[in-house]
C-alpha cells in the first residue's frame, strides 16, 4: 500500500534522503523512526506528493504519486506535524469545508462528519472555535479532517508531539483502532510510540534506512529499544 523505491531528495549537494526503499503492506502500522533531522518528514512529503523526488519512485495503493497525484491523494490521509487548521473556524465548520472540497455533500457529508467526530472524541468541542482548543483537541481535529474521506492509507508526522501524557494516550489509542483497518506510516523519534502502536520499525539515519523489521528484532542481545537506537544512529532517543 505504501512503497518507496530508491527515493532521494537533494538540495544542491545536500542529500535530505538518499536511496530510501521500503514497502508497507495493507493493515500494518509501521513506525518510521529516527533522530531529529534524519529525513523522516522529507520522506513523508515525497510519499504524499508534497515534494517531488530528485530520484526514485513513491507509490501508494499501486499508484505512482508523481504521475497520478490526484488519484493518489484520494487514497491518503496525511497529518503533518502541527497540521494546518483555520483557527477562526469551529471543528464542525472545518470538517464541512474540507468535506465539500473533497466532493462530499448532503447526507453523505453529514454521515462522515458524525463518524469522525465520534472516532476522534470531538463531541464536546465541535462548536467551539479552534483557536480556543487545547493542542490535544487541535490534533484530534486534524486527525478527523484526514479521516473524513475514508482513506486507505494514513501517513502521520509526529502525531503526539507536544501533547501531555493523557493526550498522548488518547491519540495512541485512536491510532491502534485505526490500524485494524488501515495502513499507517507513523513518523516519530519517541521510542515509547513504537512499543505502544507499531507492528514494524523502519529506522532512518542521515537520510538512509539503517533498520527495517519487527520491534523485537531491534532488541536482540538483550538490548533495550533505546540501546538499539543509539547503536544504529549514535543518538540518544527522546
Amino acid at each position: 500500500m505504501i512503497e518507496a523505491v530508491g527515493l532521494s531528495k537533494f538540495y544542491g549537494s545536500f542529500a535530505a534522503v538518499r536511496e530510501v526503499s521500503f514497502a508497507v503492506p495493507r493493515g500494518q502500522v509501521a513506525a518510521f523512526l529516527g533522530p531529529n533531522g534524519a529525513g523522516k518528514s522529507t520522506t513523508m512529503k515525497l510519499l504524499t506528493g508534497y515534494l517531488s523526488p530528485s530520484a526514485g519512485v513513491a507509490r501508494v495503493a499501486g499508484l505512482d504519486v508523481a504521475a497520478h497525484r490526484q488519484e493518489a491523494a484520494a487514497r491518503i490521509g496525511y497529518l503533518p506535524e502541527n497540521g494546518p487548521l483555520y483557527p477562526e473556524m469551529t471543528p464542525l465548520a472545518l470538517l464541512r469545508f474540507f468535506g465539500e472540497a473533497r466532493g462530499l455533500h448532503g447526507a453523505r457529508l453529514r454521515e462522515r462528519i458524525d463518524a469522525v467526530v465520534a472516532l476522534c472524541a470531538l463531541d464536546a468541542v465541535v462548536e467551539k472555535s479552534i483557536h480556543k482548543l487545547s493542542k490535544g483537541y487541535r490534533q484530534r481535529v486534524g486527525m478527523a479532517q484526514v479521516l473524513l474521506h475514508e482513506p486507505d492509507i494514513l501517513i502521520m508526522d509526529e502525531p503526539t508531539s507536544g501533547l501531555d501524557p493523557n493526550q498522548i494516550r488518547d491519540v495512541r489509542r485512536t491510532i491502534r483502532e485505526l490500524g485494524r483497518q488501515k495502513t499507517i506510516l507513523l513518523s516519530t523519534h519517541i521510542l515509547q510510540e513504537v512499543e505502544a502502536v507499531a507492528d514494524r520499525v523502519i529506522l532512518i539515519h542521515e537520510g538512509r534506512i539503517v533498520f527495517d523489521g519487527l520491534p523485537q528484532e531491534m532488541t536482540t542481545d538483550s538490548r533495550t529499544l533505546e540501546e538499539a537506537f543509539y547503536a544504529l544512529t549514535g543518538s540518544v532517543a527522546a
